[in-house]
């Protein structure tokens, strides 16, 4: 007896130890029930329950919100460090030499490649993270036989042109992410490759706006090297 003064006594003291515990109501409802018999139909537990239902749905799509955010911050991030590092260079090779390693580096990418079209093929390359390519390969390239719109970024998994981009490394390469480049009305186009060894890394149904805010950036910071 004097623990059921003594629980009582709790309860009336501080009553959100019961009413903030839901196995505790999800018991008591269910004794309710119990002693109501067969033949009572309590609504208040009926709808007690579907709230507890949409109150778990929404703390579920919460944290998917949250989540959500927070990845998207973080590629905000990586962003605007890779611009800020190609920013940093004086001259064209430690631009590429940047665009190789560091970029590569904060992305995420095991590839970078920078494919120019150029009606000249001849002559040594000028570094390693550069494909030259002749003029219209690049429309080419990412259309890949599709009769579409060719978009600012493309991402999807890497298919028969990845030879062409990556030149030797595209036995690694198993997913990609082509950024169509426009360098002005008196140069042909380019286009930056970033190539993954993870075949999820890029797909069709992932957001491209990050990458497409880069691909502007880089552009503009590019020109001054090759206009």
């Amino acid at each position: 007896m004097e623990t059921a003064d003594k629980l009582k006594a709790d309860i009336l003291a501080d009553p959100s130890v019961v009413l903030e515990d839901s196995e505790v109501m999800r018991a008591l409802l269910h004794a309710q029930d119990a002693s109501n018999g067969d033949r009572v139909v309590d609504l208040r537990n009926v709808f007690l329950e579907r709230l507890e239902e949409r109150l778990e749905r929404l703390e579920d799509t919460h944290a998917s919100v949250i989540a959500a955010a927070y990845d998207n911050m973080a590629g905000t991030s990586q962003v605007q460090r890779a611009v800020l590092a190609v920013l940093e260079p004086r001259d064209f090779p430690g631009f590429l030499d940047v665009l190789q390693n560091e970029v590569a580096s904060i992305l995420g990418v095991d590839m970078v490649r920078l494919c120019i079209e150029s009606k000249s093929q001849n002559g040594d390359l000028p570094h390693a993270v550069i494909t030259p390519l002749e003029p219209g390969m690049i429309r080419e390239i990412i259309l890949n036989g599709r009769d579409v719109a060719m978009r600012k970024v493309t991402l999807r998994e890497a298919g028969g042109n990845k030879a062409r981009v990556f030149t030797a490394a595209a036995g690694r390469v198993k997913s990609e992410a082509l950024l169509r480049l426009d360098l002005g009305q008196k140069q042909l186009p380019a286009l930056l490759a970033f190539g993954s060894e993870n075949v999820d890394r890029f797909s069709p149904d992932q957001g491209v706006d990050l990458l497409t805010f880069f691909a502007e950036a880089f552009e503009r910071i590019l020109r001054r090297w090759v206009a």
